[in-house]
C-alpha cells in the first residue's frame, strides 16, 4: 500500500471523495418508480449508493443526487423499487446510468405497484418513510412491502469497473 508522503495535500475534494470510496466495492442496484402501472410512466437510474438500515422494521436507503431527475420522482411518487443486479446484467447497468442506449434488454416485474428489472437477484418494493437531504444527496429511507431473492452471482463495482464475485470456501457460514 503506498503511503502518502508527509506535506501531501489529503483534503477531501469530490474527486479524492470519489477516488477513496471507489475502493469500497459493492453490488449494483437499479433503483425504479413510477407514477401508474403503465411501463411508460417508469423511471430508472443506476445506483450503488444503497444499504440495509434496519430488519425490524425492514427499512432500506437510497442516496439519490438533488439535481437527478429521480430524486424529484421519488419524492412524487412516495415509492421505490430496488433491483440488485446478477453479474451478467452489466448491459442494464450500463442503460440505466445513460452510458448505452438498450432498452430491448429492459424486461420489468411489477410488485406493489412498483416496476424491478427482470433477473436481478433482488427485488425489493418500498414506500419512502422519510426523506433527509445530505449535502448534494437526499437519502431516501424505504419500509421494505414485498420482496422477493434468488441465488446467483453479484454484479459488482470496484474503482469505477464492474467485477465478478468470486466465492471462496463455505458459503454457509451465516446462515444465507
Amino acid at each position: 500500500m503506498t503511503q502518502p508522503q508527509e506535506g501531501t495535500d489529503l483534503e477531501p475534494t469530490p474527486l479524492r471523495m470519489r477516488k477513496a470510496l471507489g475502493r469500497f466495492a459493492s453490488g449494483v442496484t437499479i433503483v425504479t418508480t413510477a407514477e401508474s402501472e403503465d411501463e411508460g410512466s417508469v423511471h430508472g437510474m443506476t445506483a450503488n449508493a444503497f444499504t440495509s438500515v434496519s430488519l425490524d422494521p425492514p427499512l432500506v436507503l437510497v442516496s439519490i443526487a438533488n439535481r437527478a431527475k429521480m430524486n424529484a420522482k421519488i419524492s412524487e411518487t412516495g415509492r421505490y423499487g430496488v433491483s440488485i443486479l446478477a453479474n451478467d446484467q452489466e448491459p442494464l447497468s450500463l442503460h440505466f446510468a445513460g452510458a448505452a442506449n438498450e432498452p430491448d434488454l429492459v424486461r420489468f416485474t411489477w410488485r406493489k405497484g412498483v416496476p424491478l428489472l427482470d433477473g436481478a437477484l433482488v427485488h425489493l418494493s418500498c414506500s419512502v418513510t422519510d426523506s433527509h437531504v445530505a449535502g448534494d444527496h437526499t437519502l431516501h429511507v424505504g419500509r421494505v412491502e414485498e420482496l422477493w431473492y434468488d441465488d446467483g452471482r453479484p454484479l459488482l463495482f470496484y474503482t469505477g469497473s464492474f467485477r465478478a464475485l468470486e466465492l471462496q470456501g463455505d458459503t454457509g457460514t451465516w446462515g444465507f
